[in-house]
């Protein structure tokens, strides 16, 4: 009993430590409508993906198409509201301490639409 709570803890460490080393959080800021910018998600993106990989997935993942994207699991929904807009021009991406503008999305899926602020 004792050696698989061992295990157990040491999955645990080990899971961790590799989502520390394999992936960073991404924060996606609505602002465009709102009185003063907020964080409303964080995403765990690969840090293998580009930069513009990374604006494009957090774009997505953070528009309702099918659903409400505020309820998926792939999105760690942070926002001070019960539901939530989807991203728009206006709003922004944090990618470590780079700060991105989401400018136009005419040319979506591509991250075109995107200045670094």
């Amino acid at each position: 009993m004792i050696l698989k709570k061992k295990k157990m803890m040491m999955n645990k460490k080990t899971e961790a430590l590799m989502k520390t080393l394999l992936s960073e959080p991404v924060a996606v800021i609505h602002s465009e409508y709102e009185d003063k910018p907020r964080t409303v998600a964080i995403i765990d993106m690969e840090k293998t993906l580009s930069v513009e990989e990374k604006l494009e997935k957090a774009f997505m993942l953070t528009n309702s198409i099918d659903s409400a994207w505020y309820k998926s699991d792939k999105v760690n929904y942070i926002g001070p509201e019960k539901t939530c807009r989807s991203t728009t021009p206006g709003d922004f991406v944090l990618i470590g301490k780079d700060k991105y503008v989401c400018n136009s999305m005419l040319d979506y899926p591509r991250a075109g639409g995107w200045s670094k602020v």
